[in-house]
């Protein structure tokens, strides 16, 4: 925490560059998507496909009870 406040600091005042490339993604987000990576790697084809099916029928159902609710 202190060493980022410092970085901060010397970014303000010019001492050091602001080097920090903008790719325009969440850093959280990347983060969180390179641990889910990982841990992919480690699962069976059949457990993807089982968390893949379960992901579609929940995506899908979402879908069909919003038409329900816009007619």
């Amino acid at each position: 925490m202190i060493g980022n406040a410092v970085r901060v600091l010397r970014i303000a005042t010019g001492e050091k560059a602001d080097d920090v490339i903008d790719d325009g993604k969440d850093p959280t987000a990347k983060a969180l998507g390179a641990e889910r990576k990982e841990a992919t790697e480690n699962m069976t084809p059949e457990r993807r496909a089982e968390i893949a099916k379960k992901a579609a029928e929940k995506r899908w159902a979402i879908r069909n009870s919003a038409c329900v609710l816009i007619i």
